[in-house]
């Protein structure tokens, strides 16, 4: 988890500046969601890769999966409003 005692103060910086910093922080954010959604998916995988195939007699009940999914979708929301977000702080601005 991230300390945010340890950030250092603001400064006072242009409007320009100001956007180009948040605009790289969100840069920044959308990479990590996509980093985390290639471990779920990973994670997924190698699930899938341990399940036998081919024997009709095992039941595998997979309560990860699901988890991993639902996780994922949340992810994916983020990553679509953090997009929005750099796409309002670009020159053309957004529409809500």
């Amino acid at each position: 988890m991230l300390n945010l005692a340890d950030t250092p103060p603001l400064v006072a910086t242009s409007d320009a500046d100001s956007r180009r910093l948040v605009a790289a922080d969100l840069r920044l954010l959308i990479a990590q969601i996509e980093t985390s959604m290639q471990r779920i998916a990973a994670a997924m995988a190698q699930e899938r890769s341990n399940d036998p195939e081919g024997s009709a007699d095992v039941f595998i009940l997979d309560d990860l999966t699901p988890r991993y999914a639902t996780a994922n979708a949340a992810l994916n929301a983020c990553r679509a409003g953090l997009g929005h977000a750099l796409q309002c702080l670009s020159e053309s601005g957004c529409r809500a």
